[in-house]
């Protein structure tokens, strides 16, 4: 069965009319005999709206009941039963009452597609997946339902159903989007002319990129490589040298003279890895193309211009900028430049040759010989002496061989000196070969001269095939270096590469890694303070301590420098140690955003807890002194004489009331101080039996509260902070356990530490509570609300904590929740003292 097709009518924002469209849409389908039905339409109670759906075919709605309320749904299985070859689905990105087949609608629609059933839907831009956090910043309201982009992207059709900002906060001011009573705080909020504009130009860049994809596709399918200049795009290769910046400028203010224009930097690296920029230097190029509004990309190639052309093609850019060669005119002459060989294949492509301060300045630089003085040295040796030798061993022997022999054995000499000594030493054998050649074995002999024209081009050949081979076989040697150097420095970087996403930030560590890599004595990271004075951040080895004192240093970062002593690398292999001070700056914006995210988390915490703190503490201290100020109010009251009991009556609100404050005023600070770990703890020996006893005499039910500890069972806590503890928790136990049960508490020792228990026979905390039993502000179960803010637990198990003792829970046999409180036990050589420090319990009370 074929799938279905879909069509998605895309609004710009609510109330511009994608829903009319999609009922339009519809009656023109009708019109035409296609046979159409309407699965789910949401009219928001609007006049056209509602007329406009009159003369459809509606599917009846499906009555799902959650939550002791009755909703409507689309009936999936109705609409798949009646089998229409079109459907009217709104609100694509809608959640499903739960219950239902699935959860959201867009998954419903899926249903219908695959049942080969044309859907026409209807979404907000707002509603994408992907624009979620952006239209959350412009607006200020985070949409709940959304859509994968994924789902939209891939209907047959999107239409846009647009309107100007001015046009839809008209049609909202005359009542057509909402009800009077909300029109005002909508345009005031949400409908807001500047939201209105950035959700339109979202919705057009969102829909015109969709539109780039579809032509993609098209021109891939038929093969179009010309470009198509639907939007100005620009190519901006660069090389990483100085004029690099000047070139990323141009093209930025080239893209921003069309609307909608973007551009590209392009750095394009050999295939052999051999040559190149440093790492570094390409990551500040891409630092660059991001600040300038541009995006940076990097290809791989051996021809530079083949490279760029097809990168051009392929992003169907416009135009080109290139800057004007750095070499001389000569050069360019003899050959032509990346430039001039992009201008020849650019095709309808416009290339713009920019001029900068560094046209013409190329500077010869001479090759970095690899083998060494000792060998190019033994070279030139070996390149005299033998052929020297050989000639005379072949002139002694001159009547067993003819010139091509002698010729061919001088070559074998002249291959082995490359080999040796490079292409100097090889040259000068070569040549020394061929005055031999010519003095002992050329007629007439002896003599430079040559009387047969055959030999004269022997003996060039000759020269010239030595100093060809030569040539080659140095080349090799050197790439073969090249090649062994850049493994060794692909080596380096990959356990670098390797450490940075899986080590922590080791900074000592990886200045020892240098040392090993470089040979060197000491590594050091240096920072340079606002006063100038240089700071030693890390070190390994014997390090220099500034950066004048450094055989070698690398940049971190404005202010830091990672130095090394006692080992130095040419200027050509400085890309492995720029990587280590990449390696170091990025270990240090680690745990800077290590240290930003704990901040992060703990101002996080803190908000939650303030406003967790206020929305609990703004009920919980109003309830008792609108108590104590009726209470108070009534017995002032002169026009009501009050009987003995009920001024009783009366006191005892008051002091309940106060007694409620005091406790709760008295958890807000002990929860404040453990917050800070501000928390003073003077230990001391405890006898457990009459610290329970002390702890609930004050409590209101406090006689159903049996306690079984055996006299001195003594442990090792804060008298004061104990008692707190021990109140909060026989409180809570009381709370949830019947008026006809009993709450019970017993202790016993186990090795070096005291274990209290106080068991209650309440209904107990599921397993999934147990983790957020002690956290601040929680109320578990059924509890009315004027019973606490839910900060007793958490006091006690901060102040247990506190004490270098434990808390935790475990079922009561038969029913119930049991806190299982364990401290340690003093030693033989520790005695009770009671006077040694003030303590929170003194402070509280």
């Amino acid at each position: 069965m074929d799938r279905g097709r879909l069509r998605v009518y895309l609004g710009a924002a609510p109330g511009v009319g994608k829903t009319y469209a999609m009922l339009d849409e519809g009656h023109r389908r009708v019109e035409r005999g296609t046979d159409l039905v309407v699965g789910y339409v949401e009219t928001h109670g609007r006049p056209k709206t509602e007329r406009e759906l009159a003369g459809l075919e509606v599917v009846p709605r499906k009555q799902v009941t959650y939550r002791d309320t009755v909703q409507e749904e689309m009936d999936l299985e109705a609409v798949l039963a009646r089998r229409p070859d079109v459907v009217l689905v709104d609100e694509l990105a809608h959640t499903n009452v739960p219950g239902g087949t699935h959860e959201k609608r867009w998954q419903d629609v899926e249903a219908l597609l695959d049942a080969g059933i044309e859907v026409i839907t209807t979404v907000n831009v707002q509603h994408l997946e992907s624009l979620n956090d952006v239209t959350e910043q412009i607006t200020g309201v985070r949409q709940r339902e959304t859509v994968p982009d994924h789902v939209v992207r891939s209907a047959d059709q999107i239409e846009l159903v647009d309107m100007s900002p001015q046009a839809l906060r008209r049609r909202m001011a005359h009542g057509n989007i909402y009800t009077a009573e909300k029109i005002d705080a909508a345009l005031s909020r949400y409908f807001r002319e500047g939201n209105l504009t950035a959700l339109r130009e979202l919705a057009l860049l969102w829909l015109a990129d969709r539109v780039d994809e579809g032509l993609e596709r098209y021109r891939d399918q038929h093969e179009i490589d010309s470009t198509w200049a639907t939007r100005e795009r620009i190519v901006v290769p660069v090389s990483g040298g100085p004029e690099s910046s000047t070139l990323m400028r141009r093209a930025a203010r080239i893209a921003t003279r069309r609307s909608g224009g973007e551009w590209q930097a392009l750095y394009v690296t050999r295939q052999d890895g051999l040559t190149g920029i440093a790492p570094d230097q390409l990551t500040r190029l891409a630092a660059k193309a991001e600040e300038l509004g541009g995006s940076f990309h990097t290809v791989v190639g051996d021809d530079a211009a083949e490279a760029i052309l097809a990168f051009a093609r392929a992003e169907n850019a416009t135009q080109v900028v290139i800057g004007a060669s750095r070499r001389g005119r000569v050069s360019t002459l003899l050959r032509p430049g990346v430039g001039e060989r992009v201008v020849i294949g650019s095709g309808d492509m416009d290339v713009h040759i920019v001029s900068h301060d560094y046209v013409g300045r190329a500077s010869f630089r001479p090759r970095t010989d690899s083998l060494g003085t000792r060998r190019r040295v033994a070279g030139i040796v070996f390149g005299v002496v033998v052929p020297c030798l050989l000639s005379l061993l072949l002139h002694l022997t001159k009547d067993l061989h003819g010139l091509p022999i002698e010729a061919m054995s001088l070559m074998v000499v002249v291959v082995a000196t490359a080999l040796i000594g490079g292409l100097a030493a090889a040259v000068v054998s070569a040549l020394l070969s061929a005055v031999l050649l010519n003095y002992l074995f050329t007629p007439p002999l002896y003599t430079l001269t040559i009387a047969e024209p055959e030999n004269v081009v022997t003996i060039a050949i000759f020269v010239a095939v030595g100093i060809a081979v030569a040539t080659v076989v140095d080349t090799a040697a050197r790439r073969t270096a090249q090649a062994r150097a850049a493994r060794s420095e692909a080596d380096a970087l990959t356990v670098l590469a390797h450490s940075l996403l899986t080590s922590s930030n080791d900074t000592a560590g990886l200045l020892s890694s240098a040392c090993r890599l470089f040979g060197a004595n000491g590594a050091a990271l240096v920072r340079r303070e606002e006063s100038g004075a240089e700071v030693v951040v890390a070190s390994c080895g014997d390090a220099p301590a500034t950066v004048e004192r450094a055989d070698m240093s690398a940049v971190v970062d404005e202010r830091s420098t990672l130095v090394l002593s006692g080992a130095t690398l040419p200027a050509n292999e400085r890309g492995l140690l720029n990587a280590y001070a990449a390696y170091a700056k990025v270990m240090e914006e680690r745990r800077l955003a290590t240290l930003a995210d704990v901040e992060r988390l703990r101002l996080a915490e803190v908000d939650r807890t303030r406003t967790a703190l206020l929305a609990a503490v703004s009920h919980d201290l109003r309830n008792p002194l609108a108590a104590v100020k009726v209470a108070v109010a009534s017995l002032r009251s002169t026009d009501v004489t009050w009987s003995p009991q009920d001024e009783a009556e009366l006191l005892e609100t008051i002091e309940e009331s106060t007694d409620r404050l005091s406790a709760l005023v008295a958890n807000l600070l002990d929860m404040s101080r453990i917050s800070t770990g501000s928390v003073s703890v003077a230990l001391a020996e405890v006898d457990l039996a009459e610290a329970v006893r002390a702890s609930i005499a004050p409590l209101v039910g406090g006689e159903r509260i049996e306690v079984d500890v055996a006299p001195e069972t003594l442990a090792l806590a804060d008298a004061g902070l104990l008692d707190r503890v021990l109140a909060n928790i026989c409180e809570n136990a009381l709370k949830y356990t019947p008026a006809s049960a009993r709450v019970r508490v017993d202790a016993g020792v186990v090795g070096d530490r005291v274990a209290l228990r106080i068991a209650d026979t309440g209904p107990g905390v599921r397993d999934h509570d147990q983790e957020r039993l002690f956290a601040p502000f929680q109320r578990l179960g059924d509890v009315p609300q004027q019973d606490g803010v839910g900060l007793g637990l958490a006091v006690a198990h901060g102040l247990t904590e506190a004490m270098g003792g434990t808390i935790a829970t475990e079922e009561t046999p038969g029913g119930g929740l049991t806190f299982v409180l364990e401290l340690p036990t003093p030693s033989p050589q520790q005695t009770a003292t009671t006077d040694a420090l003030p303590t929170l319990e003194s402070e509280a009370r």
